[in-house]
């Protein structure tokens, strides 16, 4: 990731609560579509473009579908999710494709998934 001080990411797991955690403090999701979308203005229409539309911000790289690689599982799959980046929020319920995204109850810097499963 592009930690501003420890390179990677932050992995952790409960198997009795079954719950696994992920975090990058990089750019997050807005910033880095930004860089081939300049028209994005808000996580929240980032994360929409993120789950929805094969677009990559490593642009030439052929890349950008891994949200929506993830979105295809949690929707064929007893998995939920609540992904976070900047000052918005993702969920995603159990075996759903249906995207909520809302206004996140506390900003994050990078991204942040919470994986239920």
């Amino acid at each position: 990731g592009h930690w501003p001080d420890v390179p990677g990411i932050f992995f952790a797991y409960d198997l009795q609560k079954r719950d696994i955690i992920l975090a990058d403090r990089g750019l997050g999701i807005l910033t880095t579509l930004r860089r081939v979308r300049p028209t994005l203005r808000t996580d929240q229409e980032a994360l929409q473009v993120a789950f929805t539309e094969i677009l990559s911000g490593r642009s030439p790289e052929s890349r950008g579908n891994g949200l929506k690689f993830v979105r295809q599982v949690i929707s064929e799959n007893p998995l939920g999710l609540i992904f976070r980046t900047g000052d918005a929020e993702l969920a995603l319920a159990k075996e759903s494709a249906k995207l909520n995204i809302r206004p996140s109850p506390e900003p994050f810097r990078g991204c942040l998934a919470f994986i239920n499963f």
